[in-house]
């Protein structure tokens, strides 16, 4: 063991760059500004850093996820016909990204009774999403260690009706993958499609959305998973929120007579417009129509719950939100959080997630809950936002910061909740600035481009006129 000590200004994360063929090429330094003040006495394991190969943000793009699992195809321009500037412009075919698979490439799995992790892409199959938790894999600045110990996935496209079919060889890879890298099925959370409503009275909408609902359960029971989350609907302003929430247990009621395991697991919601599930008293009533309530759980989303209007930011108000769950749902219904800060201010009932520390909730409100017995042995997932990181930065910087805090993980121990917001706060800084820089480079090449096709237009028009002439 040797002990690290970091008391400059600037300190370098050290990520893996992937070639074509999936093998580490070189590694690339990216300097990150560090406070006087945040100095770590930390000790560090002699080991070699794990080839993380794996470029997450292209495989788990958080802000694209609408467009997971679709193939882009370049347009081919009309047989005899010559390409112009006046024709469609011809797509770049998307690389296919080669993962890294042996799970020895990868920090093992941090050992701790409280199970954080990401929602990370299934892009390219299922079973890529075990290798993106995994890639979680640095103690930011410091320790190398596999951070994820929990993930969160969505099984097909989340905006489509009907997806693939799932492949024996994808579902083999998977439940081969997720014990080999150390994942237990109770700690991964898929996420439902988003389109479903089964609370929606008109009957060929329900049925429509029960379709896509039993179709996901299956999926999840084929991969030997546990737990499926998903929103339980809205009354369209159609229907009284009693009857909707009828709709919604006659459909969980259904599901569990056509699947054998699977526990489906209802979020609390922002409680804007129709959407039902807000308030923690209409979960409660589902539950209470549910025949097999040995199936049915409750998967609490802060964000959410914020924007409702319980007031989680302190130890106090934590502990009094979740007073108020046992009463009205029972604790034992508690299988999974979301851990998402919020834009928005308390009550206003806006869905609008912000990165630990970073919004209206506060990094001290984590603390508490993932200190809490009763979040203990659960999937406590991050849906922030991951500003395009290239190599997983922001949320293996939160996953950090909620490790310190965690009463049995042997990780290095943050000093106070404001040396870890202000860790989290550093790395997002230099993130959302280098995305918004590479995002101002492509649309000052756009801008040029068009001034090159305008001109040369402009040149093509002046070469008829001297023909006529």
């Amino acid at each position: 063991m040797v002990s690290t000590r970091s008391s400059v200004k600037t300190a370098a994360v050290v990520t893996a760059v992937a070639s074509t063929s999936g093998r580490p090429t070189k590694r690339a330094k990216a300097t990150v500004p560090v406070t006087e003040n945040q100095v770590h006495d930390v000790a560090v394991p002699e080991l070699p850093l794990p080839d993380l190969a794996i470029p997450l943000p292209a495989v788990a793009k958080k802000g694209n996820r609408k467009n997971e699992g679709c193939e882009t195809r370049a347009p081919t321009a009309v047989d005899g016909q010559k390409e112009g500037p006046a024709e469609v412009k011809k797509q770049k075919a998307r690389k296919k990204v080669q993962l890294q698979t042996d799970p020895a490439t990868y920090a093992p799995r941090v050992q701790s009774s409280w199970k954080i992790g990401a929602h990370v892409s299934a892009a390219g199959g299922v079973e890529n999403a075990v290798l993106n938790a995994a890639s979680i894999g640095y103690l930011y600045p410091i320790v190398v260690t596999g951070l994820a110990n929990a993930f969160a996935l969505f099984l097909k496209s989340q905006r489509k009706w009907v997806g693939p079919p799932q492949s024996e060889e994808s579902r083999l890879a998977f439940v081969e993958r997720l014990k080999a890298f150390g994942y237990e099925a109770k700690h991964v959370l898929p996420h439902g499609n988003y389109l479903v409503n089964m609370g929606n009275p008109d009957a060929e909408v329900r049925e429509k959305s029960y379709a896509c609902f039993v179709d996901e359960l299956k999926r999840c029971e084929a991969l030997g998973l546990t737990l499926f989350n998903f929103h339980p609907g809205s009354t369209v302003g159609a229907c009284t929120v009693k009857e909707s929430l009828k709709y919604i247990a006659d459909c969980i009621n259904r599901a569990h007579q056509e699947t054998q395991t699977v526990c489906v697991v209802i979020e609390n919601m922002a409680g804007a417009g129709n959407v039902v599930g807000g308030d923690f008293a209409h979960i409660a009533e589902i539950i209470e129509q549910v025949e097999d309530k040995s199936r049915v759980g409750v998967c609490l989303d802060t964000c959410h719950a914020f924007a409702t209007g319980y007031d989680i930011r302190t130890s106090e108000g934590w502990k009094e939100t979740m007073a108020k769950f046992d009463a009205a749902i029972g604790m034992q219904y508690l299988r999974g959080m979301h851990l998402n800060d919020s834009k928005a201010a308390l009550g206003t009932k806006k869905d609008r997630h912000d990165n630990l520390g970073r919004g209206e909730i506060g990094l001290d409100a984590f603390s508490q809950i993932v200190s809490d017995p009763c979040t203990r042995d659960i999937p406590l997932i991050l849906e922030t936002p991951s500003h395009d990181s290239k190599d997983g930065a922001v949320w293996r910087a939160e996953i950090a910061a909620l490790h310190a805090f965690v009463p049995d993980c042997a990780t290095e121990k943050r000093k106070t909740v404001a040396q870890a917001e202000e860790e989290v706060k550093v790395v997002v800084d230099v993130v959302v600035k280098a995305e918004a820089e590479a995002k101002s480079a492509k649309e000052k090449k756009r801008g040029i481009k068009r001034k090159m096709a305008a001109r040369s237009n402009e040149d093509e028009g002046d070469g008829e006129d001297d023909e006529d002439k």
